[in-house]
């Protein structure tokens, strides 16, 4: 994944309603961040499988992240 797309990838999280990032379950939320990035870009499959993959690792900070924006 290239620096300029991971960047993006962050940026359409952090601007993510918290009560999405919190609401959704897991195959939902990376689904709905997939689609809302390809609204930005033009996604091959393979840079699909790889967000997605990537995505699933992170699942645990971006809802902490979501948690914390909530809380302040």
């Amino acid at each position: 994944m290239s620096p300029g797309m991971l960047r993006q990838l962050w940026n359409l999280i952090e601007q993510t309603q918290v009560n999405t990032l919190l609401s959704l379950n897991d195959t939902t939320l990376v689904h709905w961040l997939i689609e809302q990035l390809k609204q930005e870009r033009t996604l091959n499959s393979d840079e699909t499988h790889v967000i997605k993959a990537y995505l699933c690792s992170k699942l645990s900070l971006i809802r902490d992240m979501a948690s914390a924006r909530l809380a302040s």
